[in-house]
């Protein structure tokens, strides 16, 4: 889903032409190839595609905004001052609460983490759940907060996965542990995403953890067919339809694990940081958790000019300026085309 960029590993890991890949490579990609651009968390998420081809058509738009936020920064003082948001009242408790985010935008990253300061100043004491951590480095977050209470580079290093921009991550962390805030890692580790994607959930989960996970429900029609869409305009109409239903079911077993890691802490007050596809009510990890509906409130972090995105997937939505970015499908369009889509 999110698309890799700024400094994540592209190294790809070339698996042949392989039966089970047989999709992939008729559209001209690689599995690995696909899973990493595609799955593994960079920094450019489904709204890139949107907004780069914006940026491209309008560029009189794009000069005068630029133009207008310049002004604004020299008229104000040095220092801005953020107001909360009413919903922001309802971060207290055992309120679990999912905090959307365009990777790469600095200002977005800027307004959640302050937003989050707040609610700990104001005595909020959550667990923080971070997409960024894959779920088997819980024990080098432990190991590392032992070592090194107060150091979240020491926790990057140990436990972070690659292909994230963690001068945006890294100041959560911090938070965590100058509170002493329990840090969890979240996420469906690339290598497992892949085997989902290849072998179905049953690759990955044993039957107890199948049935934990509650990843045999039935998917509504619609449901599916929301989450195809998403894969496809996420790989910028890349990849062959039939290897929309195997990277849907990836998608699915992620949101199902991020879902099982807030559940496990709900009863303190939780917090997911994660990119806006997984907060969306609609086909996200909303709709994998267990709990009272009250209870649970999902923020998007947008972008200026993102009609794409439904805002009625969401609580409430945050808008800022898009981020500065390089053509997301760039990526795709250097490799072979899927049949039809030339």
């Amino acid at each position: 889903r999110e698309l890799a960029a700024g400094g994540v590993e592209r190294d790809r890991l070339d698996l042949g032409a392989a039966d089970v890949d047989a999709d992939a490579h008729r559209g001209g990609h690689d599995l690995a190839f696909v899973i990493r651009q595609g799955y593994r968390a960079g920094t450019r998420t489904r709204e890139h595609v949107y907004a780069h081809t914006r940026a491209r058509m309008q560029p009189t738009r794009f000069a005068l905004a630029v133009a207008a936020a310049a002004l604004a920064l020299f008229l104000c003082a040095c220092t801005t001052v953020v107001p909360s948001a009413g919903w922001e009242s309802r971060l207290r408790g055992d309120a679990v609460v999912l905090l959307g985010e365009v990777h790469d935008n600095a200002e977005q990253h800027r307004l959640r983490l302050a937003v989050l300061q707040r609610a700990i100043d104001a005595g909020w004491r959550p667990a923080i759940v971070m997409e960024q951590f894959d779920r088997e480095r819980q024990i080098d977050i432990d190991r590392a907060r032992r070592e090194r209470p107060l150091d979240a580079g020491h926790v990057v290093d140990l436990a972070g996965a690659r292909g994230w921009n963690w001068d945006f991550y890294r100041p959560v962390v911090e938070l965590a542990l100058r509170y002493r805030l329990p840090l969890v890692a979240g996420d469906l580790s690339n290598a497992d995403t892949t085997k989902v994607v290849r072998g179905g959930v049953t690759a990955v989960f044993d039957p107890a953890a199948v049935a934990t996970l509650e990843l045999d429900r039935p998917i509504a029609a619609d449901w599916q067919a929301a989450q195809e869409r998403e894969i496809d305009a996420g790989h910028c109409h890349a990849l062959p339809a039939t290897l929309w239903p195997r990277m849907a079911r990836a998608q699915f077993a992620r949101d199902a694990v991020l879902a099982a890691a807030l559940s496990r802490k709900a009863d303190r007050g939780a917090v997911l940081i994660a990119g806006n596809g997984h907060v969306r009510r609609d086909i996200g990890v909303p709709r994998w958790l267990a709990l009272d509906p009250r209870r649970v409130l999902s923020v998007a972090f947008l972008e200026d000019g993102d009609d794409a995105t439904p805002v009625s997937a969401f609580d409430a939505v945050v808008r800022t300026a898009p981020a500065e970015r390089s053509d997301p499908c760039v990526a795709f369009e250097k490799r072979e085309p899927a049949p039809g889509r030339r």
